[in-house]
């Protein structure tokens, strides 16, 4: 786990920077990048569910998304490894992001990255019973009882907060640790190379 621990701080710092780099791209030239945010049910805008997942509107957004994806990324990249992890990640992406494109307001227009802070917290809240793991169990219960209280994100409560976004990133999360689940890797190689009956 040690030998997982660099390249997984180096991901996310990484990945962390380029959002703010990409922030102080849209400040300097008005929002330029606000355009390649979800505007649903069109679909010239089905090119833009990835690109939004990185781009915010404003520093203030930014700033409420990084210091959760930066711990929760940080500790799935650890435990999952971070050829994983970007599988992880890709399918929350996917699956928040055709979930706006599907569901949200009509004229609306939505980016940031709490899709994808849902989805690692839903990730990491089930991937230790999924995968019957203590560690990832203790995790996951931990992960609930830091940050449980996003879920109310999730519910329709408040007009200017994408709440499909993060209801749809926890599905995808969900679906992640079952998808990329390792048992299943492992049942798979055991029939693989098991003694012909």
């Amino acid at each position: 786990m040690t030998a997982r621990a660099k390249p997984a701080i180096c991901l996310m710092l990484g990945w962390v920077a380029l959002l703010w780099l990409l922030e102080g791209v849209d400040f300097v030239t008005a929002g330029a990048l606000d355009t390649f945010g979800i505007q649903p049910r069109e679909p010239a805008e089905l090119v833009d569910v990835v690109p939004a997942a990185f781009l915010h509107f404003g520093f203030g957004h930014l700033a409420a998304n990084t210091l959760p994806l930066l711990l929760l990324g940080f500790v799935a990249a650890l435990r999952s490894g971070v050829r994983r992890f970007a599988a992880v990640v890709a399918l929350i992406i996917l699956t928040s992001g055709l979930g706006v494109w599907l569901t949200a307001a009509p004229y609306s227009n939505t980016a940031g990255a709490s899709g994808v802070v849902f989805g690692l917290f839903g990730y990491l809240l089930v991937r230790g019973f999924i995968e019957r793991k203590a560690l990832d169990i203790g995790i996951g219960l931990v992960v609930g009882a830091v940050y449980g209280s996003i879920l109310w994100g999730a519910l329709p409560t408040d007009s200017g907060i994408s709440w499909q976004g993060h209801l749809f990133g926890l599905i995808g999360g969900v679906l992640a640790a079952f998808a990329f689940r390792e048992r299943a890797r492992a049942t798979t190689a055991g029939a693989a190379v098991g003694p012909v009956p």
